[in-house]
Formats: C-alpha cells, structure tokens, sequence
C-alpha cells in the first residue's frame, strides 16, 4: 500500500466502496469489452500457434488447418440454429 493520498475528495484508504450503478450503456459497454477480450485471446492463441511453427510452410499449413477448422465449426453451428429456428 502507498503512503500518497489521492487527490480528489475521499479518505485513503477507502472505507466504504461507492456502489457502482450499472445502466444499459454500461452493460452494452461491458458486453462489447467481454467480445472483443474473448477474440482477442483466440487470436493470440492462434498467432502462438502459429510462430511455434519451424518453417514458413509449416506457418502456412497450420493456418490451413486453423482456417478449415473454423470454417466446418461456423458450418455446424449455422446447420443447427437453422434447425432450431
């Protein structure tokens, strides 16, 4: 813990938290935060992936498979939410 005090009104250390109010805005916000922190993960553990790789062909074979892999799984879901609607 530091010793500074903050310099806008309140004690240090805080004693009672402030209720944080959430509206729409904010949870559009924070869902929007939550999709763009889950693609970011996947890319980066695609991009890993992909310099874990010995030679540029084995980069390009891997990114192959990585792009057939996705392709058959968005195929799949797309096949059964048309059959569920």
């Amino acid at each position: 813990m530091t010793s500074q005090k903050p310099h806008s009104i309140g004690q240090w250390p805080v004693t009672q938290p402030v209720e944080l109010h959430q509206d729409d805005q904010g949870a559009a916000h924070l869902a929007l935060v939550a999709v763009q922190a889950r693609f970011h993960v996947t890319i980066g553990s695609i991009r890993a992936d992909l310099e874990e790789q010995p030679s540029p062909m084995a980069v390009l074979n891997a990114a192959r498979r990585w792009n057939y892999a996705i392709t058959a799984m968005a195929d799949e879901i797309a096949s059964a939410q048309k059959k569920a609607s």
